[in-house]
């Protein structure tokens, strides 16, 4: 691994390996509006949700970092503590990188990336028509981290209004395979949550898992089993019991043990192949009976 000091990183430098390590970054597409009334409206991928109870967004109009000087989301939110964030989705993907060009203090944003500016129930921002999820909120604290270029200033908003397109929406719930949200990466780079990007993962409630170390040694420091493969084995509920293992090697892994016999290292690769090959298909019981073969009697 390479190692990098932040105090000894030039500020695009660290910069550069921030964003271009942690993403996709959700994108807010950010409106506000000034002390005089004149709308603006200008994306941030610093940009989260951080609570549902009270519902509260967090973005960061962080200080340029060439010249240290603040954007005016910043100064609006300052001057009028409300602000719509609307999220971004793939078909406004252009007009999105449009509205980040550095206009002159004054210019309508709307206007020039060809965006629709709609009115808000609760706050003075306008909410933007081309997203499919606008949200209205209350800006509650301004948090800013540093006076130097780059330091972050966290805009913290509770959101007291959401408007949702029932065209991206299922039996009441925003469908993720509807929605074509992106999100930032590093450089020029986006990410489209779209198609066969997607993928579902159950995730851990109540129930506990037995763990990656009730695994047998060999299988956890397998170079064939990738991490993955680990973490599903992790989370079964129990461990095949002794006859079960058993059983399965007599039916249907006695052919490997045949042709491997005498050779330890032959049958362990081939026995965390198979392991491998079962879990791409969520096959982890039987995977879990492999992999416990090499050591059953």
């Amino acid at each position: 691994m390479e190692r990098f000091d932040p105090a000894q990183l030039s500020i695009p430098e660290l910069h550069g390996h921030l964003v271009g390590a942690i993403g996709p970054r959700p994108i807010a597409l950010a409106s506000t509006i000034d002390a005089d009334g004149r709308p603006n409206v200008s994306p941030f991928s610093f940009f989260n949700v951080f609570g549902a109870n009270p519902p509260l967004m967090i973005f960061s109009p962080a200080r340029r970092g060439r010249d240290n000087t603040t954007k005016h989301s910043y100064h609006n939110v300052k001057a009028v503590p409300e602000v719509v964030i609307n999220v971004v989705t793939y078909s406004m993907v252009h007009q999105i990188s449009l509205a980040s060009t550095e206009f002159a203090e004054g210019v309508n944003e709307f206007e020039k990336a060809g965006l629709t500016p709609i009115a808000s129930e609760k706050v003075k921002p306008f909410r933007v028509k081309e997203s499919p999820v606008q949200f209205e909120c209350v800006v509650r604290q301004v948090i800013e981290t540093g006076t130097g270029g780059a330091a972050g200033n966290l805009v913290i908003c509770e959101v007291v209004m959401i408007h949702i397109d029932p065209a991206v929406m299922t039996d009441g719930k925003i469908d993720q395979r509807k929605i074509d949200l992106i999100g930032r990466m590093g450089g020029y780079f986006y990410a489209r949550a779209h198609g066969d990007a997607l993928f579902e993962l159950a995730q851990p409630t109540t129930k506990i898992g037995v763990g990656v170390d009730s695994l047998p040694k060999e299988a956890r420091l397998s170079t064939t089993l990738t991490g993955s493969d680990l973490g599903k084995l992790g989370a079964i509920l129990a461990v095949p019991d002794e006859t079960a293992v058993n059983e399965y090697k007599l039916t249907e892994l006695s052919d490997t043990f045949i042709e491997r016999q005498g050779d330890r290292d032959a049958l362990l690769y081939a026995l965390h192949q198979h392991a491998h090959d079962l879990l791409q298909q969520d096959r982890v019981e039987e995977a879990w009976k492999t992999l416990l073969a090499f050591n059953a009697h």
